[in-house]
């Protein structure tokens, strides 16, 4: 990972913002910029905020809460994951011991 930074143009809402970002990271800083500027036009074509100031909360707000829901639902989903684990080590386990007790008897 280089430690230097490239001066990186994006636009958001007809404005032009000039960034200093890491080489690796470009493509993801203008994705992102290319989704908050979506994101900004939906809430200016929704007419009910007025403002670029407002426009920008609500909008940070919005992104806030769906990055909230998939945290939630990223630690479900791993939870679920790890409940299924321990399931299956429980199984593979309970096999071994059968079979291992079937050999003995043998």
């Amino acid at each position: 990972m280089s430690n230097q930074a490239d001066a990186v143009t994006i636009q958001v809402l007809d404005k032009e913002y000039t960034v200093a970002c890491p080489p690796e990271e470009k493509q993801a800083l203008l994705e992102s910029a290319r989704v908050l500027n979506e994101r900004l036009r939906e809430v200016r074509g929704g007419g009910k905020v007025l403002g670029t100031e407002r426009m920008a909360v609500m909008t940070a707000l919005n992104v806030i809460h769906e990055y909230n829901l998939l945290q939630k639902e990223q630690a479900q989903l791993s939870a679920d994951v790890d409940g299924t684990v321990r399931r299956l080590r429980g199984k593979i386990n309970d096999a071994i011991s059968r079979r291992e007790k079937a050999e003995a008897i043998d």
